[in-house]
């Protein structure tokens, strides 16, 4: 077959991929008129508090770990090698942290939305801030979503770009108002399962059309796609071991632990506990994940090499390689096409349905039903009004991603980095810092959405510029430079390469955005704090700080103290008691540890809210 010829689906992969999309529905309807038919604004937005933890960990993965990874990592390997492979090293800290410091937290405080706690802590103004942040980085986040199952249907079936966005936008919508938080977890469940299987059977047959294991190891190890660690410490080189595995910490933390999607999942939870292992499981899902992606990178290349398909303009985009693979690999396997690029589909409608339940649940519970009383009823209907709206916006976001000069991955993650990386910080200075105070929150806010939007923007126009000239990364200095000139003229042409200046902060890699942001909004928050007047320990809301010196002190006890046979064993500390023989008896403890991480009752701390 002519590989510039078009491909288009065969009956079998349109019977599969409506099979898929009507079964993925189905599951929505049924929870959607099944136990309380979604009547409250509890079992709609946290599923009755009943969720266990291997339903939400998949869930958890599935909502940023859809259409973007599946379509945006396979050609990012594909082009660069597996050095993006060691961004599953952030993973670890990424999930541990949350784990034990923000779910902690966030449980104790009985939320309805994250940004409650800003209130909590702060005050009204500053939840506000919060929440308008949060909107305007999902909003940009939705159109992503929209734009990559629209571009995967355009580029294997010929269906017309805008006419797929729109299809893909209305049907995100009518599934949101239909179904609640257990509907979305449990469809994810499914597509998940699916998602994989797709994943397998491409990386099965690939492998087996590049000639064998064995041959596809030589072609990506001969063709220098397996990379090493790259420890270069500069800032600039878009991948390297620093960039992703410290600077995606940042990242998953803004991801994982201060995300309303993602703690709205946490709160939904039976227990404190199983949220835990809930995050814990997010783990080895999000290997998986990465694995396969990855793995479909390579076996690519092990198939094309270097002739690539956007080279030979078989395609217009990057993005477009990983389905123009499908369709040109599995054409003599009726249904594994329609199955992979419906497994595509629905992982978006989950994703951009989780986006749009968790904007609807910001802005009742934010901006809306702070001011105004109204019925449970009033505010589930309300909230489903306002998931239409939202996904009419995000219909419009997806023509500006469309405008923008960047792959959908790096796209996806510069969002969450610029955006995402001030609400980290927003958070970890409320509750690492006692001393912070509402003034701080502000105006760090402000100045870490400044900084991020000066560099992301600033970026993204140098790119353009100088869009002629490639970017410098040090992954291919190597074959880029013949073998008879010298390491003196190859260290003069790197350094000659390297920008400087204002071009140097613009060409910051966007995997370091989430970290400066944050940093920037920590640390200006911390300076206006102390000059205006910092926060005393009494003025602290009770369970908004985590006690930082109480557990390193913990910690360093048990390093210090190893436990023996014949020792007593300590007495365990749960957040200012004692467990002595598995009774809890209350600790003298000091009063402001105590006083600002344990509730003293269990009544939810809505109800501490104050007015504006």
């Amino acid at each position: 077959m002519d590989p510039s010829a078009p491909k288009y689906f065969t009956i079998i992969d349109y019977v599969i991929f409506a099979l898929l999309l009507v079964a993925s529905m189905s599951i929505g309807l049924y929870y959607a008129f099944t136990g309380g038919r979604q009547s409250t604004t509890r079992e709609f937005l946290f599923a009755d508090r009943s969720m266990k933890c291997l339903p939400l960990s998949l869930s958890l993965m599935a909502t940023f770990q859809s259409a973007v990874a599946v379509i945006g990592t396979p050609a990012e390997v594909y082009t660069n090698g597996t050095q993006y492979w060691f961004i599953g090293c952030s993973y670890i800290l990424g999930l541990l942290i949350p784990a034990h410091i923000f779910i902690p937290v966030f449980y104790r405080l009985h939320l309805t939305s994250v940004y409650q706690y800003l209130e909590l802590r702060f005050c009204k103004a500053v939840r506000i801030c919060g929440t308008v942040t949060f909107i305007f980085q999902m909003v940009i986040y939705v159109g992503v979503g929209i734009y990559t199952p629209a571009l995967a249907l355009n580029a294997v079936t010929g269906f017309h770009l805008w006419g797929a966005v729109l299809a893909t936008g209305l049907v995100c919508t009518l599934y949101t108002t239909l179904g609640g938080l257990k509907a979305v977890v449990w469809t994810d469940v499914f597509q998940t399962v699916v998602m994989f299987t797709g994943q397998l059977a491409v990386i099965i047959v690939g492998v087996q059309q590049a000639g064998g294991l064995s041959e596809a190891w030589v072609k990506v190890r001969d063709g220098g796609r397996i990379s090493g660690f790259d420890l270069n410490p500069d800032p600039t080189v878009r991948h390297t071991f620093w960039t992703l595995g410290v600077g995606g910490v940042f990242l998953m933390l803004s991801l994982y632990g201060v995300n309303q999607a993602q703690v709205q999942r946490y709160l939904s939870s039976r227990t404190e506990k199983e949220a835990v292992m809930s995050c814990y499981m997010v783990f080895p899902c999000l290997q998986v994940a990465l694995m396969l992606s990855c793995l479909m990178g390579l076996v690519m290349y092990a198939c094309y090499g270097n002739n690539s398909p956007l080279e030979q303009q078989y395609i217009t985009s990057k993005d477009q390689m990983v389905l123009y693979f499908v369709m040109d690999m599995l054409q003599n396997f009726p249904g594994l096409p329609g199955l992979f690029v419906a497994c595509l589909f629905s992982a978006s409608l989950s994703t951009i349905s989780s986006a749009l339940n968790s904007l609807a649940t910001v802005t009742i519970m934010d901006l809306i039903k702070p001011h105004y009383s109204m019925t449970e009823a009033r505010a589930t209907r309300l909230s489903k009004m306002l998931a239409v709206s939202y996904g009419i916006i995000c219909l419009a976001m997806a023509y500006v991603v469309h405008l923008m000069n960047s792959s959908v991955l790096q796209a996806a993650l510069s969002i969450f980095g610029m955006v995402g990386g001030p609400l980290l910080g927003l958070f970890c200075l409320g509750i690492f810092f006692p001393c912070a105070n509402s003034i701080g929150a502000v105006i760090g806010l402000a100045a870490g959405l400044l900084i991020a939007f000066w560099v992301g923007i600033g970026g993204f126009l140098s790119r353009m510029s100088s869009s002629v000239v490639p970017p410098f990364n040090s992954s291919n200095t190597e074959a880029a430079v013949p073998d008879n000139i010298t390491i003196t003229a190859v260290t003069a042409l790197i350094d000659a390469a390297r920008p400087v200046g204002l071009q140097g902060f613009y060409s910051l890699s966007y995997m370091w955005y989430s970290a400066l942001n944050s940093s920037t909004v920590v640390l200006i928050g911390l300076i206006i704090s102390f000059m205006t007047g910092r926060t005393k320990g009494d003025d602290v809301a009770s369970g908004t700080v985590y006690p930082v010196v109480r557990t390193a002190r913990s910690l360093l006890y048990k390093l210090v103290e190893p436990s023996t046979c014949c020792a007593s064993h300590p007495q365990h500390k749960i957040d200012g008691h004692k467990e002595i023989n598995g009774n809890i008896k209350e600790d003298a403890g000091t009063q402001e540890e105590t006083a600002t991480f344990l509730p003293s009752n269990p009544v939810s701390r809505v109800e501490q809210e104050t007015s504006v």
